[in-house]
């Protein structure tokens, strides 16, 4: 008989398996080149939060966000110019919840693909699951950043940081 290994966890009580898990992911299509993508996703204050520290743009660069008693820290561990940027979690205190360090080593995910004149962005938040207990408020505030934010900044040049 063949044996099956599975990772598991616990959160809240109740078992989780790692295979089952869905990390949160959202596409948008912007009317610009991915290079021009790239320049917006990097601009951290004008689209997702007014107190923002350090640098977004280059391997190695490290950068915090700060919302009141909320911070998160990251380091980019991934770059392809205008085709993808990993943002990885350092540190973090997401003062809401039980679990503070909730999002320590996810990464934030960006991939473009440009093609007639148009870039799809591709965002991924991993570690990020349904299971995760800031799941209920953190996927509508990412949707809210990328959908209302990021796009109107990429495409009108004024984004809506918090």
């Amino acid at each position: 008989m063949k044996s099956t290994k599975t990772s598991r966890f616990m959160r809240q009580g109740k078992e989780i398996k790692d295979e089952n898990q869905q990390d949160f992911s959202l596409s948008l299509i912007v009317k610009t080149s991915a290079k021009e993508a790239m320049k917006k996703i990097a601009q951290v204050d004008s689209w997702w939060a007014k107190n923002f520290k350090g640098q977004a743009n280059k391997l190695n660069d490290e950068f915090s966000v700060h919302f009141g008693d909320t911070y998160v820290d990251f380091r980019i561990s991934e770059v392809i110019p205008d085709k993808k940027i990993i943002w990885l979690v350092t540190d973090c205190n997401l003062h809401w919840i039980k679990d503070k360090k909730e999002w320590k080593n996810t990464e934030v995910i960006w991939s473009l693909t440009e093609k007639d004149g148009k870039t799809q962005i591709d965002f991924v938040h991993k570690g990020l699951t349904a299971e995760s207990e800031c799941y209920d408020s953190c996927e509508p505030g990412w949707t809210h950043h990328l959908k209302d934010s990021l796009m109107k900044l990429i495409e009108k040049s004024k984004g809506f940081p918090e």
